[in-house]
């Protein structure tokens, strides 16, 4: 009888095996957060691996897992270290509000492991931990307890998808919950981990998301995206709405000694906890369809024409250095007069694309000590650096790293 997947109950039955059968042989087996080959897994491994994979590929987390567990090869060091050690061990990688969970999360862990002896040992205990939902707390289960676990991250929700023919759009939950209660179906109660590992190998190698190498899978018989020829149909997902753009010129304040201003962001919104350039909103000037983009001319944004928006899109320390500059009648040049003004930098970030402007100012020992006094007098968390100490030294955004490398 028709299940409620579109497939029948043989298919269903011989999915676990099918796919742990093509893992064995062909499915990737030298990561180095893997404990499927492991007797005594290791959770903090796979919790901070976790952590990193989402939102991002295995190759670009490779070098940042390998430095996270140099720097801090337990979960009681990552509770000890500084934020901002952590944030410049993380700079680069994005999503940060990751790295602010996964600090918070490694204190409540070694908070669980001082009171009971050990990590968290069921489900719900693991999904309590800061940045840890459903498919990542099954994930920890299954691959680094041993124990039972199911996941459904992006990777699965594509094979499944494709493999059932699901055509409810992704983004709702009752689609998430179809979803689940599939994973929950095809998951076997003995080697979860193992099957968790080949789900997420599967998507990632083979059920990819343009040209899948379905004459490599071992789900192809009975897929029915694949029976259709509709493999990139799903999943199904409703369109995006445009990403709107936001403009800020990057003030690079210089002192007499070659050093630039650094401000700390705070640690809700944009770059948490991250060392930032200066930011200076700014509104463009709408242009007809024969202007280019760069040619719109910008507008400051002023406390007395757009309060509202001068106080969300400027943080307390943006709001003093512009208050400062135009007291001082102080101007920030562009850095070039070409490059630069042509193509600002673009920076996308999840719900907008940014446009920064790079523009120095250089000014007098006087004018520095004055501005550290009135930061310091609001308690804003700042530093001078050189471009090279800055980057060596502090948690910088990508797109702060694409403003000091040109």
């Amino acid at each position: 009888m028709p299940t409620p997947f579109s497939q029948p109950e043989k298919p269903l039955n011989s999915f676990a095996p099918r796919l742990l059968d093509w893992f064995e042989t062909d499915g990737r087996h030298d990561l180095p957060w893997q404990q499927h080959q492991t007797d005594r897994p290791n959770p903090y491994i796979v919790w901070l691996s976790e952590v990193m994979l989402q939102q991002t590929q295995v190759k670009t987390v490779l070098p940042y897992f390998a430095r996270f567990m140099d720097s801090f090869p337990t979960v009681q060091d990552l509770a000890a270290a500084e934020w901002d050690t952590i944030a410049e061990h993380w700079a680069g990688m994005g999503y940060y509000a990751r790295a602010r969970n996964l600090h918070k999360g490694a204190k409540q862990l070694v908070d669980v492991i001082n009171e009971t002896g050990d990590y968290p040992q069921t489900l719900a205990a693991w999904e309590a931990i800061s940045g840890v939902g459903p498919s990542t707390a099954g994930a920890i289960m299954a691959m680094g307890l041993h124990k039972y676990g199911v996941i459904c991250d992006g990777n699965v929700k594509r094979v499944l998808t494709r493999w059932a023919a699901i055509d409810g759009d992704i983004t709702k939950s009752a689609t998430t919950k179809q979803l689940w209660v599939l994973a929950e179906r095809l998951t076997p109660k003995e080697n979860s981990g193992l099957f968790a590992q080949a789900m997420m190998d599967m998507g990632a190698t083979l059920c990819v998301r343009r040209s899948p190498n379905c004459q490599l899978c071992p789900l192809r018989e009975d897929c029915i995206a694949h029976a259709e020829g509709r493999e990139t149909d799903y999943p199904v997902k409703a369109k995006k709405k445009p990403k709107p753009s936001k403009f800020s010129n990057a003030l690079i304040i210089e002192n007499n000694d070659a050093e630039v201003l650094w401000l700390q962001r705070p640690d809700n919104g944009i770059w948490g906890g991250l060392w930032s350039l200066p930011l200076e909103f700014v509104e463009k000037v709408t242009a007809n369809k024969a202007t280019k983009l760069a040619e719109a001319q910008p507008k400051k944004l002023q406390v007395s024409s757009n309060e509202k928006v001068y106080e969300t899109e400027f943080t307390t320390a943006e709001q003093i250095i512009h208050e400062w500059l135009e007291e001082n009648k102080l101007v920030a040049e562009s850095v070039s007069n070409t490059l630069l003004d042509d193509a600002p930098i673009k920076h996308s970030l999840t719900h907008f694309h940014w446009y920064l402007q790079p523009q120095k100012l250089v000014i007098n020992e006087a004018k520095s000590t004055e501005l550290n006094e009135k930061l310091s007098a609001a308690q804003i968390a700042f530093k001078w650096l050189d471009k090279q100490k800055a980057r060596d030294s502090l948690g910088l955004p990508r797109a702060m790293i694409k403003i000091i490398e040109v």
